[in-house]
């Protein structure tokens, strides 16, 4: 009996301290399984959260790309500028044709004429100065014609400008050389007049000598033989230079012309 006694009072002491101990460790685990809620529930949260497919984030909006045109090449560099004015200087000479015939016979001094230029004048660098084609200007100094074959004429001119493009420049020049020649006059009135004049005082000596009609026929036939002599040795002989004729002249001081 004692023994029974015994072992249940020990059975419902132990029963008890369980008992004491479950509530005391359901309290104490009250706060604790609050805590551990509290510090699970994010985890979950987030467990949460990665089970939901994040949002695809927005793409940029494609712009079709411009084409772009490529700068165009840079100019080439500007050559070096033109020179506004040529000169052909002192000594140079030109060549040039005349327009009209030029005789001694009618020319008289202080007329005008023209020529024009025959071959192209360039500078030192090529540039032509005076083309082929310009115009030079000039007036006749003197005109003598040659008062018998035996003598010479003279035609003298002078040259005042040149006209090129179809501006006109002074030029100081000197005409070296033109292709003249020499023309008779042929019998003139001044030549029959030697020759009668030759024939008449041939018929009065024939007269006075002869004493009849056959001495004055003899003396008139020698006097315009002799007057005829007279006049051919007195004949004017004309310088003349010929249209189309060449010529040369030379320039005695610079001249200077615009560029074209």
């Amino acid at each position: 009996m004692r023994r029974t006694t015994w072992l249940r009072m020990i059975g419902g002491i132990g029963a008890g301290l369980l008992l004491g101990c479950g509530k005391g460790e359901q309290t104490s685990q009250t706060p604790d399984s609050t805590a551990r809620n509290l510090t699970m529930a994010p985890t979950e949260s987030s467990t949460t959260m990665r089970d939901v497919p994040a949002p695809t984030p927005e793409q940029p909006k494609h712009t079709p790309e411009t084409k772009r045109t490529p700068a165009p090449p840079p100019p080439p560099p500007a050559p070096p500028p033109q020179p506004t004015f040529f000169t052909a200087g002192a000594g140079t000479s030109v060549g040039a044709t005349i327009d009209d015939s030029i005789t001694t016979r009618s020319a008289k001094a202080g007329d005008p004429f023209s020529a024009t230029v025959s071959e192209a004048v360039r500078d030192p660098s090529g540039h032509i100065v005076i083309p082929v084609g310009s115009s030079i200007s000039g007036t006749i100094v003197r005109a003598d014609p040659a008062p018998n074959p035996r003598s010479t004429g003279t035609l003298e001119l002078s040259i005042t400008s040149v006209t090129i493009h179809g501006k006109a420049y002074p030029i100081d020049a000197t005409v070296e050389s033109k292709d003249t020649v020499m023309q008779g006059r042929g019998v003139t009135g001044a030549d029959a007049a030697k020759v009668g004049a030759g024939a008449a005082a041939g018929a009065v000596v024939g007269r006075i000598f002869g004493k009849n009609t056959k001495g004055a026929v003899i003396g008139g036939v020698l006097g315009a033989a002799g007057g005829a002599v007279a006049a051919q040795r007195s004949r004017d002989i004309d310088v003349v230079l010929p249209k189309g004729n060449g010529m040369r002249i030379t320039l005695k001081q610079p001249l200077t012309v615009a560029a074209h």
